[in-house]
């Protein structure tokens, strides 16, 4: 498995009337431990959109466990627990800060797409041997 921490101050324009992390502002937290975890594991957006490729959200789910507000310094899990082939999980985990219990956990599925042709395709292999040879590093 692959994990990074990414740590989000929540800010003011984050909230909602009642004054809790609007729900769709998770996405976006999921976005950056996603963006983070790629350049972990050598993978930044930018390279992987040289090598010609998008990586289409296909499926995105969260489960909120109890809300978090203004000025929360939140730690956001997230981890990769396959090597992917035509798809990619990823799985994430928001934790207020001194908390054990996550407020909200959540996925995201990515298809890979052909830039020129917008066209399905499989992982390419340096996606795939980067990705490996991240969580091997992770096991030691």
């Amino acid at each position: 498995m692959l994990s990074v921490i990414t740590e989000i101050r929540v800010r003011y324009a984050d909230t909602d009337q009642m004054r809790f992390v609007y729900y769709g502002k998770y996405f976006e937290y999921f976005e950056q431990g996603r963006s983070d975890l790629l350049r972990h594991a050598g993978l930044p957006y930018p390279e992987i959109e040289a090598m010609g490729l998008y990586l289409p959200v296909i499926e995105a789910s969260a489960r909120y466990k109890k809300p978090s507000r203004y000025d929360d310094l939140l730690r956001v899990e997230t981890s990769l627990r396959e090597v992917p082939v035509a798809r990619v999980r990823i799985e994430y985990r928001v934790f207020r800060e001194g908390e054990s219990e996550s407020a909200v956990e959540g996925h995201t599925v990515h298809g890979f797409v052909n830039a020129k042709n917008g066209k399905p395709t499989r992982a390419p292999e340096k996606f795939v041997e980067a990705i490996s040879e991240a969580m091997r590093k992770a096991r030691q």
